[in-house]
């Protein structure tokens, strides 16, 4: 099932950084004034992010799709469009999409000055599986 989408594909995200083929299109640029990183990421499915932190958390709000998100030691969230995320500062995280199904996700990472991403390890496919 293709999912819908409002935006461009974007660019692909780095292999170092993501399972599978993931895409970003910026859509608000981090400046001195706002402070804001806001962008859209289509994963195609089975796509996922490693896991990462961010120094003043996350907000996801996904618009198709359906796909998982998991804060390390909780069990896997699964995600429909409609569905808003928030992930806490300096908290382990992953998200994607489904093994069967695309997603697609707006992200917002506030308050940039503090830092944007720390990327870590893949999730294995145990983990992702897991559900």
């Amino acid at each position: 099932m293709k999912i819908s989408s409002i935006f461009p594909q974007g660019k692909k995200g780095p292999e170092k950084f993501f399972t599978g083929n993931a895409y970003n299109y910026g859509l608000v640029a981090m400046d001195s004034t706002l402070t804001t990183l806001v962008g859209n990421v289509y994963f195609e499915p089975g796509a996922r992010s490693n896991w990462h932190t961010h120094p003043a958390g996350q907000i996801l709000i996904i618009t198709s799709g359906k796909g998982y998100h998991q804060i390390e030691g909780q069990p896997i969230e699964i995600l429909q469009s409609g569905n808003v995320v928030t992930c806490p500062p300096n908290v382990r995280h992953w998200h994607g999409a489904s093994p069967d199904m695309g997603m697609q996700q707006i992200y917002i990472v506030p308050n940039t000055e503090k830092g944007v991403v720390e990327w870590m390890e893949a999730v294995s496919d145990a983990i992702y599986l897991s559900l």
